[in-house]
């Protein structure tokens, strides 16, 4: 009988990654087929005479988070050559791997964890790691240089308590763009199973509260897409463009932006 391995235990072995968090990234992000078949759950058991293949590119950050950051970046057509970024729930660090790749000159990498940083990111130069740090308590002196821009993808948390925080870290002209998960923002009665919002109505009420949010901050929006990839247990996830600066507000529908983002994931 031939022994049965986690599937991303089993990419690693075979030398298809060489962490469990990269292979878990890749199953993820839909590159790994089993037997010609798409696997998405890094916790299916595999034996040795299932065939496994990786399709596609390899995944070009640390996290399968750098995949939204990008899609955003382009979407909204931002540029970060020359800035100075402060990430926020930088976690395995997709989000700052994209923004150094996107041409940032220095990130401040934030999360209240420890040791999840990747080792590339963690040894690089342009990332200043700041673990073990609540952005709620991060004061303006703490850091050296105000952020010209500012990521945000955080968990278990209102971006209502966060975005004030953020915008303290950032230069009177900052700007940014934050992941809006659903699940951290509506109320309880509306979580289904697994902490997954299953009602677009619930995706509209979110996304429309915290562009209301941002705008009683005295800042704007610019911008409301969704992400191409959905959250690790299925939540359709979206990203907020803001700018502190007012003068060029967004001025699509939220309804639009929900309703394509259903038909791409039912597509």
């Amino acid at each position: 009988m031939s022994v049965r391995r986690r599937l991303d235990v089993a990419l690693v072995e075979k030398g298809f990654f060489v962490s469990r968090e990269q292979a878990r990234q890749a199953i993820l992000a839909g590159l790994v087929f089993v037997n010609g078949l798409c696997v998405q759950k890094p916790g299916r058991f595999v034996s040795a005479a299932d065939r496994m293949e990786v399709r596609g590119e390899a995944l070009p950050y640390v996290s399968r988070g750098g995949l939204k950051l990008a899609h955003a970046l382009r979407f909204f057509g931002v540029n970060l050559r020359g800035l100075v970024v402060i990430d926020v729930g930088a976690s395995t660090g997709g989000f700052t791997d994209c923004a150094l790749q996107f041409g940032a000159r220095r990130v401040f990498a934030v999360d209240v964890g420890y040791g999840q940083l990747a080792w590339k990111l963690r040894t690089d130069p342009r990332v200043t790691v700041l673990e073990r740090t609540n952005i709620r308590h991060l004061a303006p002196e703490a850091i050296d240089e105000l952020a010209d821009f500012a990521t945000v993808d955080v968990s278990f948390i209102s971006l209502e308590k966060v975005l004030p925080c953020v915008g303290a870290l950032l230069k009177p002209e900052g700007q940014g763009i934050a992941l809006v998960k659903p699940q951290f923002e509506a109320g309880r009665g509306k979580v289904g199973k697994k902490g997954v919002v299953r009602d677009p109505a619930t995706h509209v009420a979110v996304c429309a509260k915290i562009i209301a949010f941002i705008g009683s901050l005295g800042w704007e929006v610019r911008g409301l897409t969704y992400s191409p990839l959905r959250g690790p247990e299925g939540n359709i996830e979206f990203l907020v463009y803001f700018s502190k600066v007012t003068g060029c507000p967004w001025d699509g529908k939220v309804e639009e932006v929900v309703t394509a983002a259903w038909r791409h994931f039912k597509s």
